[in-house]
C-alpha cells in the first residue's frame, strides 16, 4: 500500500468521524429541545424521571441533556425535590420573539394571498376580551364590483358573522353561556340564529369541521366563512374570513372556501405563534 492510499483512507476515516460527530451533536440539540419544551408546559416543575418517561429517553442520556441545558441558564432546580424548572435565559429568549413579531405585517401579506385564491374579500377580527366583540383590524378587499366592505375598527355581531361564530365555538362552554345570555341576539335577517340551544348546535358543527358558515344571518345576499387563529398558548384570540354575495359563494363552494380559509387560519397561527 503506497503512501497516497494510506493518506486516502485516513481522510475517509476522518470524514466519517466528522459526519458521525455532526449527526451526535444535531442528536442531542434536538433531544435538549425536546426536554425543554416539555419542561415549559410543566406546571411546578418536573423531575428527571417523568422527563425521561416523557421523552422516551434514558435516564442518563436525561440528566445529562439537562446539566447542559442548567449550564446555559435554560433550566435550574428547585425545591427539595430537585425538580426542572425554565430559568432566564429561556425567557430572555422568549422575550425577543415577543418583541419581534409584529402580527399585522405577518398576516396581511397571507391574507391578500387568501383574496387572490377565494376571489372574495377578506377580513381579520380580533376578539375583544372584555367587551367580547371581533374587531376588524384588516381588511383586503377583493377587485369585484360587488364585494362586502367594512371600516377598520368595525364591530361584526358575534353570533351573526363569519369570524364572530367561529371566535364563539372555540371559546370554553363556561365563557360562552353567560356571553350568549348577557348579549342581545338580535335577528339581522330571517336567518339569523337568535336561540342560545340553536347556537349552540351551530357551534358544535363548527368544531367538527373547523370553520363557520354565515348564511345570511347578518346581511341578505351576503355570505361568511370564518376559521379562529390561536397563539402560542393554544388560546384563541383572532379569526379570519371571507365574505361576498350569495351569488358568488354558491353552496358546493363552502366546503372548499371553508378548506382553503381553514389552512389560511392554520398558517397565521403557525407564523405567529410559531408552534409546531
Amino acid at each position: 500500500m503506497n503512501k497516497t492510499t494510506i493518506n486516502n483512507n485516513k481522510n475517509k476515516i476522518k470524514t466519517s468521524n466528522n459526519n458521525l460527530s455532526s449527526a451526535s451533536q444535531v442528536q442531542s440539540l434536538s433531544r435538549g429541545l425536546t426536554l425543554l419544551k416539555y419542561i415549559s408546559t410543566s406546571v411546578g416543575g418536573v423531575s428527571l424521571t417523568d422527563l425521561a418517561t416523557q421523552a422516551g429517553f434514558a435516564n442518563s442520556t436525561t440528566h445529562r441533556l439537562l446539566e447542559t441545558l442548567k449550564q446555559h441558564g435554560f433550566i435550574r432546580q428547585i425545591g427539595e425535590l430537585g425538580l426542572w424548572v425554565i430559568a432566564a435565559n429561556a425567557f430572555i429568549i422568549g422575550s425577543g420573539f415577543l418583541k419581534n413579531r409584529n402580527f399585522l405585517a405577518t398576516v396581511h401579506p397571507i391574507l391578500r394571498k387568501l383574496m387572490e385564491e377565494s376571489g372574495e374579500t377578506v377580513n381579520l377580527a380580533i376578539l375583544d376580551r372584555t367587551k367580547y366583540d371581533a374587531v376588524i383590524v384588516d381588511q383586503v378587499q377583493c377587485n369585484a364590483l360587488m364585494r362586502m366592505s367594512a371600516p377598520i375598527g368595525g364591530k361584526l355581531p358575534m353570533h351573526a358573522s363569519g369570524a364572530g361564530k367561529a371566535l364563539l365555538a372555540a371559546l370554553p362552554k363556561s365563557q360562552r353561556l353567560p356571553l350568549l345570555e348577557k348579549q342581545k341576539l338580535h335577528a339581522y335577517t330571517p336567518y339569523t340564529l337568535t336561540s342560545p340551544s340553536a347556537l349552540e348546535e351551530n357551534f358544535s358543527d363548527i368544531r367538527t369541521k373547523g370553520f363557520a358558515y354565515d348564511n345570511q344571518e347578518h346581511a341578505l345576499g351576503l355570505r361568511c366563512i370564518g376559521a379562529c387563529i390561536y397563539d402560542e398558548y393554544q388560546e384563541v384570540f383572532a379569526a379570519v374570513s371571507i365574505s361576498g354575495p350569495s351569488s358568488r359563494i354558491t353552496n358546493d363552494r363552502i366546503n372548499e372556501l371553508g378548506s382553503t380559509i381553514l389552512q389560511a387560519a392554520k398558517q397565521i397561527s403557525h407564523e405567529y405563534g410559531a408552534i409546531h
